[in-house]
């Protein structure tokens, strides 16, 4: 265990990033409960989540919470109990979601997502905008070979949730995938997607982006209200912008399926059923991940040499990075390093 102070970042008062809502602070290091391990942080993602979290789009569930749920770290320490499968100086993956109950009805049929009693890693209990943090370890990953740090981040939110999108949106084989945003989640989705031979669009207010798109693989990349080159069979809105939901809707061909990726999602215009609706067009929403999906993800990642994205920051600049984020000024992904 380690007795140095630690550099952390805590969201003090939610609010616009103009009005400075996290503040950096020097602490003693976390201590691990029973069955958590202690990890020294080596990068971590800045998901927009996080920006929910310390604007206050969600709901304050810690006061004074460290965000980051993107947490690649190193094993130093473990509380009662032991580090489980991992050993000390193992390299691991922190995610979004920290712990459930594992015995309500939703748990027990494999949708632990939906556990009412779920918690997780930067709202609940404090995450990797930090030197050091904790985990529990039933609820952390062993990471794939072939990535530095810096690209394993990203994978561990925007990847997975990616992932468990695709399989909302009902993708069929070799079908065409519209996407709305294209940040951090959604370059990894469509590189998903086009190993798995489908058709990928995208839609997003972002002239970089498009560009970044296309050198993907995309084969269109249109502004965010735009409607695609040709009706497609599923679409993941990543963008938290109510207002493109219409638009989605309306780009989706007979039997087409909507699913929106985000935890947060500004108010939706009210839906004309014809135009929207009939034919069996739905929409889905994803609600987080079951540690089965980001198990799945990351054997895809390691079959699937994916290219990510990334902005780096040194972690004293935590602020900056959420401050970029909000204003769209991120390229791909922004990752925290020490």
């Amino acid at each position: 265990m380690t007795t140095e102070l630690a550099r952390v970042w805590r969201v003090r008062q939610p609010g616009p990033m103009a009005t400075r809502p996290v503040h950096r602070a020097t602490e003693q290091p976390p201590r691990p409960a029973a069955d958590e391990l202690l990890v020294r942080v080596l990068a971590c993602g800045v998901c927009r989540t996080d920006l929910h979290v310390a604007e206050g789009d969600l709901p304050v569930h810690r006061a004074g919470v460290v965000p980051g749920h993107e947490v690649v770290g190193q094993v130093i320490g473990s509380g009662e109990g032991g580090s489980g499968p991992f050993e000390i100086g193992q390299r691991i993956g922190i995610a979004w979601l920290r712990s459930t109950c594992g015995r309500c009805r939703y748990c027990t049929r494999g949708s632990e997502n939906l556990c009412p009693y779920s918690q997780y890693t930067g709202w609940d209990a404090d995450g990797g905008y930090a030197d050091y943090t904790t985990v529990p370890a039933g609820y952390a990953y062993p990471l794939p070979d072939g990535y530095p740090d810096t690209e394993l981040a990203p994978l561990l939110c925007a990847g997975i949730i990616g992932w468990r999108a695709l399989a909302r949106a009902n993708l069929p084989p070799r079908g065409r995938l519209a996407l709305y945003g294209f940040g951090a989640s959604a370059h990894l989705t469509a590189q998903m997607a086009l190993a798995m031979g489908a058709t990928v669009h995208v839609l997003t207010r972002s002239p970089q982006a498009r560009q970044l798109a296309l050198d993907l693989g995309a084969s269109s990349a249109g502004a965010a209200a735009e409607a695609p080159p040709e009706p497609v069979d599923s679409a993941i809105l990543f963008a938290p912008a109510g207002e493109l939901v219409l638009p989605a809707l309306a780009a989706l061909d007979r039997g087409g399926t909507l699913a929106l990726a985000g935890i947060h999602l500004t108010d939706i215009p009210a839906l004309h059923y014809q135009q929207h609706l009939f034919q069996e067009r739905q929409i889905r929403s994803v609600t987080a991940n079951t540690r089965q999906d980001g198990q799945n993800f990351l054997r895809f990642a390691a079959e699937h040499r994916l290219h990510v994205v990334t902005s780096r920051y040194p972690l004293d600049q935590a602020d900056v990075a959420l401050a970029d984020l909000a204003a769209d000024r991120v390229h791909g992904a922004a990752v925290l390093i020490p």
